[in-house]
């Protein structure tokens, strides 16, 4: 039995994290990890309108340069960012058309849907107005993007039958976390038929580099390979995957993951137990769950680096090491122009878009406690 996204190959060149030179994206070494992952067989690129300058970088690095029909572009619309009318969020995908220079996108996402943010497209029609650009031949295939609960992907799906696919955070870390629910809203999806791409497969960076504990497991059982080879491999292994989004940020991350994924073929039973071991060793160790999405910066009024203060405190959770962990402070926020932890007042916003559900306003206070005091 055929399913969307069959041909595909397993591994997606998330555009969210994209090589930086200075303060814009690095468009030639863009350009080099493109033309790796192009020439290795794999076509599937995944970016979207909220994500700042990567259209405009694909369009130069990949659209620009190869046949239209060689590869597919999947983009997202994210309606709940600053948008009061829904001519305001229709505008979203003309921007991303222009920025991209597609002519068309294989894969339009309603962006997070979850929570608060899923009114939104409810109260735009976005629902129908997704198959209207479908039928104008504007959209290939429509899904939505999701990090909320089991229950209320349910409810969604039940609603909309008609999306075709559901793009999902997934990850050997957060498959039984209860914040996540990774395991819980696959089957969900499964369950109503729908393949998966799937994303923050690596967490945001986090099980590339994961405590020496678990990088000793991952050692042992193979010595050559890397920790975040492991992180792809648990999710691509799993049925029903259209591709697994690897948001990558230098050529040797293009080249690790196409060393182990060009002849990915699943996960042997040994493989399947070392990853339960990690994941065992994993749950011990009490870290923020935060993957830089950054969406609590968009809504914060005071401009705190909320996600700069919490990569600084998990550093000092893993090595211990306070002169390093306020060294990556200074530089995650007061280099970039944002205000520290202790200006944070208490407002709550940024919790309501959190797709992790952290609790930032008390995750903050430990921040000062722990690192700024």
């Amino acid at each position: 039995m055929s399913y969307l996204g069959e041909n595909i190959k397993k591994l997606g060149f998330g555009l969210m994290r994209l090589p930086q030179k200075g303060d814009a994206i690095d468009v030639e070494q863009t350009k080099q990890m493109v033309d790796l992952f192009m020439e290795a067989g794999f076509t599937y690129f995944d970016t979207a309108w909220a994500y700042a300058g990567s259209e405009d970088a694909i369009r130069q690095a990949l659209v620009e340069r190869y046949p239209r029909e060689s590869f597919q572009l999947a983009t997202k619309n994210a309606a709940w960012i600053n948008c009061k009318t829904k001519e305001e969020a229709y505008a979203q995908f003309d921007t991303s058309l222009k920025q991209t220079g597609a002519g068309y996108f294989d894969f339009y996402l309603l962006h997070n849907l979850g929570e608060s943010r899923t009114k939104y497209f409810d109260d735009f029609d976005m629902w129908n107005w997704v198959q209207e650009k479908k039928k104008a031949g504007l959209i290939r295939h429509v899904g939505f993007s999701f990090h909320s609960t089991p229950e209320e992907l349910e409810e969604i799906l039940n609603a909309h039958p008609e999306m075709e696919f559901v793009q999902l955070q997934i990850n050997y870390a957060d498959w039984e976390n209860p914040a996540v629910q990774s395991r819980r809203c696959y089957e969900v999806a499964r369950k109503h038929g729908k393949p998966v791409t799937i994303m923050e497969p690596v967490k945001g960076g986090m099980l590339a580099n994961p405590p020496e504990s678990v990088v000793k497991i991952l050692k042992e059982a193979e010595p050559d390979s890397s920790a975040a080879s492991w992180a792809i491999r648990f999710a691509a292994g799993l049925e029903g995957v259209i591709t697994v989004l690897s948001g990558m940020s230098n050529v040797e991350q293009m080249k690790d993951n196409l060393s182990y994924m060009k002849g990915f073929s699943g996960l042997s039973d040994k493989e399947q137990e070392t990853l339960k071991a990690a994941q065992e060793e994993l749950n011990k160790i009490p870290l923020i769950p935060c993957t830089t999405c950054n969406y609590c910066a968009k809504v914060c009024p005071q401009h705190i680096g909320i996600s700069g203060s919490f990569t600084a405190m998990n550093y000092l959770t893993l090595y211990k090491d306070k002169a390093s962990a306020l060294h990556q402070e200074n530089w995650l926020v007061g280099g970039h122009g944002l205000k520290r932890a202790d200006e944070c007042v208490k407002c709550g916003k940024c919790e309501k878009v959190c797709p992790q559900h952290i609790a930032i306003r008390e995750n903050l206070e430990k921040v000062v406690e722990n690192l700024l005091k």
